[in-house]
């Protein structure tokens, strides 16, 4: 089995054993209160699964030791990234299975253990990966800050009992504590019993500790860095919901929605005339208790008293995760989820019904539309009725028919907002790098364009028309860490490849290589060995990973270091600089003379002795794989990794010398330096030939036999021009090892090759007698290299560059859709999929039945969500398309079935009031809000706590997620004159604001005296 290479590690059981041991302790363990559990990096985890289903203690895929890397911000100080997700950056396991994991495989060394405690929070126990890190520090010292992490069951006693110790602060004296947010409030902590999450205090607050004088007066009323500018928030009078909101912590998605419903006109007026006081229903079961309605209407009141530059809304935050266990802690969420979640529960907490009775509901049956439209709706306001129902609730009509027996089914159904799906191209761009089998060429980016649904082999296509490379000559691998991380089969769906993946495309020589074919492609790592290496432990450690990785299709029968070394020299010709023969580093070895016994012998001196440049064929020709297996060439990643070193390689073969004219003319034996120019490494041709001639030597002997090597002849130096050197690049085998043990000299290589996993981190067998490697499945191996000779020899830079196609050049066309198009969608015909079937009362059975929904009525407040992020079985994204959306005369009349105008039916006609913008990715982002004023009918731009003018031709934005319109026969004009540019509410016009520029850091140039501080 591979070797362990951690001192900590013991010998690990069988390999179905760990499995089933480790299987049994996840499954068995529940979360409980104080319990600990510890990350491990899911690839890692990964790894050490697909290793344990093989069966195969030898396999490539070992993991070697549990390695945290990418989990942590830096090594220094092991400081956790923000925003890792379970599963897809870690995965959590109890104790006792991370305590099996660690005696079997060892920790990196100087990684610390990740453990983290369970804790019971409110409606939920949860592991908390993130404990709350807040900075300490005391009144009279405010520059000696310390960082402490505490958890959110902690009470505010352990935080002052922490800093008394720390400040070496006596139990006698008399304190108070402050906790400071990063806009410059500040609280006072009173109740030191309370728990760090009840309190609010989070992550990135600063918790000061004030002494009482010997006067008995305190140094101040509140601490001056901490002041909340009593007075200039006294002083300042603003247009009353012109008010930033403090971000607290990946709080944005909050902040932008409670822009948006603090501008609905109908629900602040609610609010502000405190009409909600007498409907808080306190006993509602579904409800919160009136306690998330009281929270929103208090960051209400403060938004539109006029006073504030922002508002700090910690309790509303702390509330809806109380009821909201997803919404605990200080991760990034949806402002739709939260949108949501609080229109529900403002609802039950201000249900006028106080008893909900027991309502069955009725299939139409054949009935009219409209009676069976005005009995759903009575129902639904018998057990719903509350403000927003009255604002935000309208009906749609859903119509289900059987595929089998064609029973129709038709239900009228309430909604609080529409999600609209958006018209989804059926392409995908994608961009790659391409690296051809020149290798004298740099790899070049492009930008192709292939089906969304498609296979690699399409990626292979497209990029064949750009390349004139067949497109089965072309093998895909994702690229991570100077490492394959996987090397994609043709066949493979490209769902499985996602943007932000570092894609290359390999060229091989020829096509597909079977699995027991005559060639194998190796995947080849470069790797730097420390400067001081324990030859005889054949140990790994201290090497890293660096570059680009290889893949090269090699016949079988050239799997020996010699044969390899030669090939590995050309593909790297382009930044790897062949020594002089003047300049070349001589090392001693012995003769070999014994050439007629070198089959006997062989086996023994790849034991013991260093190895010599033997007669392995290296044809040009002999890359040669298939896209269905593994790939080509070379990459672009610079992240570093901390895996093995190999072991230094070389041996001879025992034959007599050719001489140097039949080398020379055997293509089969090398390179000549014709060759070597029509491989595209014209430029290090002599030094190419030079080099060729080196090889290393190594295993454990090599330490025991340098000094008698030092002692040898020279005649290779003496060989030295242009004889020597065509010898050396035809593969003239220049040095080996006889039974005479004769002394020669030859020249050092430059690196030296061993056979490692597929993480570069554990060293494997050499092969049988070590005159070849063996490999069982993919062949990794490792090209390692001295750090001298690679800061001599080795171009970072040159190997860092590639080449941008045109395509790159051509900007990206965005596309654009109309609302519109998107409410045609959200009425389509649509078949049910397979996880969610209809019953069907008549075949009583599941059916795949057809639906298709209908408007039937809509609220005065209409919501339309876009449906921006899409997420499948293999790939999730966000479509960035552009939405068209009107500002004004938003027409429904053509989509609503209920006819409006007739019988006093309300106007269709709506007009915009709010937008919410996401601005990133899915996994990262920032979220803004515009928002137009009911008072003065101006737009503003609200990020966080920062607030700017806008104008109108600003609005339509890819970032567009949730609209807001609202009814027009409910639109009231504004009662105060729209403000002068640059001069009303201390607001700067953001006339610098383009489409382009909102991501959250851009626009908060344009803003100036609108938070706080």
């Amino acid at each position: 089995m591979a070797a362990i290479t951690s001192a900590s590690a013991t010998e690990p059981p069988g390999l179905e054993t760990q499995r089933r041991e480790i299987e049994t302790i996840v499954q068995n363990h529940e979360l409980r209160a104080g319990d600990s559990w510890y990350l491990v990096e899911r690839r890692w985890f990964e790894q050490w699964k697909e290793y344990i289903k093989t069966g195969d203690q030898n396999s490539s895929s070992f993991p070697g030791q549990i390695d945290n890397t990418e989990l942590f911000e830096d090594l220094d100080s092991y400081h956790l990234k923000e925003r890792l997700v379970e599963n897809e950056d870690f995965v959590l396991i109890p104790a006792e299975a991370w305590r099996n994991l660690l005696a079997w495989y060892g920790l990196v060394d100087d990684q610390p253990a990740l453990e983290r405690k369970v804790v019971d929070l409110p409606s939920t126990v949860k592991v908390e990966v993130y404990p709350v890190e807040v900075f300490l520090c005391l009144h009279s010292n405010m520059d000696n800050v310390v960082t402490a992490q505490f958890s959110r069951v902690d009470t505010i006693q352990t935080i002052e009992k922490m800093m008394r110790k720390q400040f070496d602060v006596g139990e006698s004296a008399e304190t108070r504590l402050w906790m400071k947010s990063s806009d410059t409030s500040c609280e006072r902590l009173r109740n030191i019993y309370v728990s760090v999450l009840d309190s609010c205090l989070s992550s990135g607050m600063t918790v000061i500790m004030e002494m009482r004088n010997a006067d008995g007066t305190w140094p101040s009323s509140r601490p001056q860095i901490m002041r909340n500018s009593v007075e200039e928030q006294d002083s300042y009078r603003g247009q009353p919901g012109v008010c930033g909101l403090t971000n607290l912590g990946n709080t944005c998605f909050m902040n932008s929605a409670l822009q948006c419903l603090s501008n609905t006109p109908q629900l602040t007026e609610y609010f502000l005339r405190n009409a909600y006081l007498e409907e808080l229903n306190f006993t509602n079961p579904l409800g919160m208790k009136g306690e998330i309605a009281e929270a929103y209407a208090d960051v209400i009141k403060q938004m539109w008293t006029g006073r504030h530059y922002s508002v700090v809304p910690r309790v509303f935050k702390t509330k809806v995760g109380h009821f909201a266990s997803q919404f605990l802690g200080y991760q990034q969420h949806d402002s739709q989820e939260l949108l949501s979640f609080l229109l529900d529960g403002l609802h039950e907490d201000l249900n006028r019904v106080k008893n909900k009775e027991y309502i069955e509901l009725r299939d139409a049956d054949g009935r009219p539309d409209q009676e069976v439209a005005e009995e759903a709706w009575r129902n639904h306001r018998r057990r719903n009725d509350s403000v927003i129902v009255d604002t935000f609730h309208g009906l749609f009509k859903s119509t289900l028919v059987c595929p089998e027996c064609h029973k129709v089914s038709v239900t009228f159904d309430p909604f609080c907002y529409l999600s609209v799906p958006l018209p989804v191209s059926k392409e995908r761009v994608m961009e790659v790098f391409f690296v051809s089998l020149d290798p004298g060429a740099k790899p070049v980016q492009h930008r192709v364009v292939v089906p969304k649904a498609g296979k690699v082999i399409d990626l292979c296509i497209a990029l064949s028309q750009v390349t004139d490379v067949p497109a089965n000559q072309m093998v895909v691998a994702d690229v991570f860490n100077h490492r394959f991380y996987k090397i994609y089969h043709s066949d493979e769906s490209l769902s499985c490849i996602l943007d932000r993946d570092d894609i290359f495309v390999y060229e091989l020589s020829s096509g597909a290589v079977e699995d027991d074919g005559e060639e194998v492609v190796l995947a080849v790592y470069l790797r730097e060995r420390p400067h001081y290496r324990d030859y005889g432990s054949g140990s790994s450690y201290g090497t890293s990973l660096f570059g680009h990785p290889l893949l090269m299709a090699v016949p079988r029968e050239q799997c020996t270091r010699d044969a390899l070394y030669y090939l590995f020299l050309q593909r790297l010709a382009r930044y790897v600089h062949t020594p002089d023969p003047s300049d070349e580093v001589e090392e001693e070895e012995a003769d070999d003379e014994g050439g007629e016994d070198e089959d006997e012998e062989e086996e023994e001196l790849y034991k013991t002795q260093t190895n010599g440049l033997g007669n392995d064929k290296r044809d040009d020709d002999c890359e040669k794989a298939g896209p269905s297996k593994q790939a080509g060439e070379g990459e672009e990643c610079t992240t570093k990794m901390t895996p093995s070193v190999g072991q230094a390689d070389g041996e001879n073969n025992g034959q007599s010398e050719p001489s140097s004219e039949d080398a020379a003319s055997d293509p089969e034996r090398g390179n000549s330096s014709e060759e070597g120019q029509s491989a595209g490494s014209s430029s290090a041709d002599t030094a190419t030939q030079s080099d060729v001639a080196t090889t290393e030597a190594s295993g454990k002997a090599e330490d025991q036999d340098e000094e008698d090597e030092e002692q040898g002849e020279e005649e290779e130096r003496r060989d030295g021009d242009s004889t020597a050197i065509a010898g050396a690049s035809s593969g003239k085998r220049l040095t080996g090892s006889g039974r005479n043990g004769q002394g020669r000299k030859r020249r050092r290589p430059l690196f030296t090759i061993q056979a490692v996993n597929s993480n570069g981190t554990t060293e494997r067998g050499m092969g049988e007698g070590g005159s070849a490697f063996s490999f069982s499945s993919q062949p990794y191996v490792a090209i390692d290299w001295d750090p001298d000779m690679k800061k001599k020899y080795y171009d970072d830079n040159e190997a860092e560059k590639y080449v941008k196609h045109a395509s790159m050049e051509v900007p990206h066309q965005q596309t654009t859709v109309q609302l519109q198009e998107c409410i045609e969608l959200f009425t389509t015909v649509e078949t049910l999929e397979e996880e969610n079937p209809w019953y069907c009362p008549v075949c009583k059975k599941h059916q795949l039945a057809t639906k298709k929904l209908d408007l039937w009525s809509l609220p005065e407040v209409l919501i339309i969500h876009l449906k921006r992020f899409s997420y499948t079985k293999y790939s999730r994204e966000k479509l960035d398309t552009i939405v068209e959306f009107p500002l004004r005369e938003l027409d429904f009349s053509g989509y609503l079935l209920r006819k409006p105008g007739a019988n006093g039916e309300p106007p269709s006609r709506y007009d915009l009031m709010a937008v919410s913008n996401h601005y990133g990715g899915l996994r990262d982002g920032h979220y803004t809000s515009y928002a137009r004023n009911k008072d003065n009918g101006q737009w503003y731009y609200f990020d966080d706590s920062k607030v700017t003018y806008a104008r109108e031709d600003q609005i339509v934005t890819n970032a567009a997620y949730v609209l807001f319109y609202q009814r027009q026969d409910k639109i009231r004009k504004p009662t105060l004159p729209a403000p002068a540019d640059g001069c009303a509410a201390s607001v700067k016009p953001a006339n610098d604001f383009t489409s382009s520029n909102h991501d959250g850091l851009a626009a908060a140039t344009s803003c100036v005296n609108m938070e706080t501080d």
